[in-house]
């Protein structure tokens, strides 16, 4: 079965493997111990900080091993933020992080301090200017910007937005999971977390490192592994196959990541070409060599993917249809983009093109029986004028059903006459106009909540 969510997790990189199971057997004693086995455990665990510190770029006494990357990044803001508490108390991030930088930032606040969020362009990125301006506000005690967006996969301006915290005075934190198997993060980043199931490592794996000078203060209990700054007993094994694989694939990672964005591009064109009303969304340029996602209108997400799924293909979406919060991703909300329909393809480490081929024959197919489930109008909506204005009551219907309803009538208005569209479904806020784009109709706004204008214009 062709997986294409590594970004996800990814595939359990063959070094890892062997590392992982010779180290069983090595590496299972207490590091802190001065007994043999004690001793060979900490040559292990000093070998792996080695490893991974050169992959990182930074001093081995900078960076420590937790029990995940989300772990090192609630760990790395807490204690960033404790230690400049007389500085100010207010944080600075972008609206596309990982949800382990917002629930963060959420936790934060509820403490009695304050966040402030930076928008993002309708490609996933945020303007370096913006994000300098928030930063420099009196008070701030800590940024936060990922090296590339998890959903997405545009890269943002790290290194610009590092050498202006430094100028100011904030520590910048950077959230590296997806991009740090292919290279190091560029710029005087202040702090720095990632996972190792993102690069072929085994999950329960995280790097967290804090450049010496910068001020960090480790919140809860004292503990004397890791710097103090992870407690408990380090799980050895997967922390040396997390650093040799982070070494194997770096050594790949040129070679392979030209060959997936050339994947990847068969993708992009492909979609656009096998299926009609498709978004591509993301930069496509300044992006992951590994992953696309594309949004398809008249289609309902979790239908979508069980449809490929039947077919042999695992993607994850990030529409609200495929979601417990019955809300779009907060990646795809702050873009801007349409949600629904929403697919993300995220090639592991050697993947086939004859699978990446074969999924783009498939995904045509797929859609349209999804759509005709539904019943999507087909093609650009007819003309047989009839009020100047219709009122559409879709509310209590998740998408892409308010969508859907406003495609079957926007043709029996005259041009220049309304739509008005009833949904109380969030997702309803970004599919509505993203629609009116696509089909070339203006969105008049929401002049009241849950109530949307379309004047029809063509």
């Amino acid at each position: 079965m062709p997986y294409f969510d590594a970004a996800s997790a990814a595939p359990l990189h063959p070094v890892a493997r062997q590392a992982l199971l010779a180290s069983l057997d090595e590496g299972w004693a207490d590091p802190a111990r001065l007994y043999r086995e004690g001793r060979r455990a900490r040559m292990l665990l000093d070998a792996a900080r080695e490893a991974a510190a050169e992959a990182v770029g930074c001093r081995p006494d900078e960076l420590v091993f937790t029990p995940s990357g989300t772990h090192a990044v609630h760990t790395g803001i807490a204690g960033a933020l404790a230690a400049r508490r007389r500085v100010g108390r207010r944080l600075v991030h972008s609206a596309v992080e990982h949800s382990s930088v917002l629930h963060s930032a959420d936790a934060h606040v509820a403490g009695g301090g304050s966040a402030a969020e930076v928008a993002v362009s309708a490609a996933g990125a945020v303007t370096a200017a913006d994000f300098v301006r928030a930063v420099e506000v009196e008070g701030t005690a800590l940024a936060c910007l990922q090296s590339a967006n998890h959903e997405v996969g545009t890269l943002q301006p790290v290194e610009e937005v590092a050498h202006a915290c430094r100028e100011a005075g904030v520590p910048l934190l950077v959230d590296a999971a997806q991009s740090l198997g292919w290279g190091p993060v560029a710029g005087p980043w202040s702090l720095l977390a990632a996972s190792a199931h993102k690069w072929g490592g085994p999950a329960g794996v995280g790097l967290l490192v804090v450049r010496k000078g910068v001020r960090f203060a480790a919140q809860g209990p004292a503990d004397e592994r890791e710097a103090g700054r992870s407690p408990g007993f380090v799980n050895l094994p997967a922390v040396v196959a997390a650093a040799a694989s982070l070494r194997a694939v770096r050594a790949e990672a040129d070679a392979e990541a030209a060959r997936l964005r050339g994947l990847v591009e068969r993708i992009r064109a492909g979609v656009r070409e096998g299926v009609p009303d498709v978004e591509v969304v993301g930069d496509p340029e300044h992006r992951l060599p590994y992953l696309v996602t594309f949004s398809c209108l008249y289609v309902d997400g979790e239908s979508l993917l069980h449809a490929l799924d039947a077919e042999g293909f695992a993607v994850s979406s990030g529409s609200s249809c495929t979601s417990s919060t019955l809300t779009p991703s907060h990646v795809l909300r702050a873009m801007g983009v349409l949600s629904e329909g929403n697919v993300r393809v995220s090639l592991p480490w050697g993947a086939a093109a004859e699978d990446v081929e074969r999924f783009l024959r498939v995904l045509p197919g797929a859609v349209a029986g999804v759509r005709g489930a539904l019943g999507a109008p087909e093609g650009a909506a007819g003309s047989v004028p009839g009020r100047d204005a219709v009122v559409v009551d879709a509310l209590g219907k998740r998408c892409p059903i308010p969508v859907i309803e406003l495609a079957k009538v926007i043709g029996t208005v005259p041009v220049g006459g309304t739509v008005t569209v009833l949904a109380d479904d969030t997702a309803a806020r970004l599919d509505i106009p993203a629609w009116c784009g696509m089909r070339g109709q203006e969105y008049v706004g929401e002049p009241e909540e849950g109530r949307y204008v379309i004047r029809r214009t063509q």
